[in-house]
């Protein structure tokens, strides 16, 4: 653990209570975001809607995160970078309720928009609170507990949200998860300190983009379009495996098919460690070997097994995850301190985008070619990922003192 800070709050922002903090708003923000995968067949009852309408309810959250995510961490240097995180989450909680009380498509795609517009007040001010709060060899641990809430949290709402529904209905599961979100929101709100004070005036968040824009290079817009391949291949992997398990020779229930998540519980063991890695190693040698991991686990879901699949699934979402905290770790690299907000705020946004379109796209290729022709592409995006990574990923040197990997 780094030594705590001469300046700023007590206790240490590097103590456990922060890092639980972390942890509960990362999984607060990815408990509602993706509840719906395992309820589109549902959905397509209820509604009498086709396999892509169903997925809107998967992408409209994204798309709303997507849009807001530029500004919001321009605007938390205004507000504060605490008081927007715990105030998002409080926010969240009301379309959350408001989802359970939709009639129709359109109107449960609206509430799952408003969702979407609070999550990035979370998790894209979460990253810039981390990257001032734990300054150098800790970013990757700081880190890491966020990504493991965001694991727990993508496990729980898809968890609770399928058997929720087996047992009571699908708007039930939405009642279930805004309780879940406010108790979420009342614990962050006690555990997590202020963050240390600014040394500069915050900009407006249109000045703070014409800030970025000027800084823009080559690693930093590799870094962003890292994000949005990141979240298009998870989206497009768990939303669409879906009508796969259901299919035969699976012919799994919601209940089933939700239980399948579990395998995001590996990753939320396995993502602390990888933090420590990421440490020592540098994001370039960790992604890489990631997402050539996650690439074998797509290929694995191929296997007409059961067991092989949720095999392969768990490779998927792992590697995604260690994806994920070695490109947030180096984008405090690539972006200059003085735009680092704005730039985690892009950040978000690129990698909504490619959740929007992981749960979009695929479709098309669901039409072509089922299932394989899905894992094609989300292989494509995987290896084109690894080439971007180790093309433009410079200067991420490791942390010689950091701690070693726990085995």
């Amino acid at each position: 653990m780094p030594p705590a800070m001469e300046t700023g709050p007590s206790p240490p922002l590097a103590g456990t209570a922060a890092l639980v903090a972390l942890g509960l708003a990362g999984l607060c923000a990815f408990l509602n975001v993706y509840c719906t995968q395992p309820l589109l067949l549902l959905f397509g009852s209820s509604f009498a809607i086709t396999k892509a309408q169903a997925a809107l309810t998967v992408s409209a959250p994204t798309i709303a995160v997507a849009l807001a995510s530029p500004f919001i961490g321009a605007a938390a240097d205004r507000l504060g970078r605490r008081r927007t995180i715990v105030g998002c989450l409080f926010l969240l909680v009301v379309p959350t309720l408001g989802a359970a009380s939709a009639r129709t498509l359109a109107g449960l795609v609206a509430w799952r928009f408003l969702q979407g517009l609070a999550v990035p007040g979370v998790y894209a001010v979460s990253i810039a609170y981390i990257s001032e709060a734990w300054r150098g060899r800790g970013v990757g641990k700081a880190m890491s507990a966020l990504i493991t809430g965001n694991v727990l949290g993508g496990f729980l709402g898809r968890f609770l949200g399928g058997v929720v529904a087996e047992l009571a209905g699908w708007r039930a599961s939405f009642v279930v998860l805004a309780a879940l979100t406010l108790g979420g929101a009342v614990a962050t709100a006690r555990w997590l300190p202020a963050e240390p004070p600014r040394t500069s005036p915050a900009a407006s968040p249109l000045a703070a983009l014409r800030a970025l824009w000027r800084k823009l290079d080559a690693r930093l817009v590799a870094t962003l379009v890292v994000g949005f391949n990141v979240l298009f291949t998870l989206v497009a992997t768990f939303t669409y495996v879906t009508f796969h398990l259901a299919a035969p020779p699976f012919n799994l229930g919601t209940a089933a098919v939700s239980s399948l998540f579990v395998v995001y519980l590996i990753g939320a063991v396995v993502t602390p460690f990888a933090g420590r890695w990421i440490d020592r190693v540098g994001s370039r040698l960790a992604i890489g070997t990631a997402l050539l991991g996650a690439s074998g686990g797509a290929l694995l879901t191929l296997v007409p097994s059961l067991p092989t699949v949720v095999a392969g699934l768990a490779l998927v979402c792992t590697g995604t995850f260690v994806c994920q905290s070695a490109a947030t770790s180096f984008l405090q690299v690539a972006a200059p301190p003085e735009v680092r907000s704005a730039a985690s705020g892009v950040y978000v946004s690129f990698y909504y985008i490619g959740g929007s379109a992981g749960g979009l796209l695929p479709s098309a290729a669901w039409r072509l070619g089922g299932w394989p022709a899905c894992v094609a592409l989300v292989v494509l995006v995987q290896l084109a990922t690894v080439g971007l990574a180790l093309r433009f990923w410079r200067g991420d040197a490791p942390h010689p003192a950091a701690p070693p990997l726990a085995i």
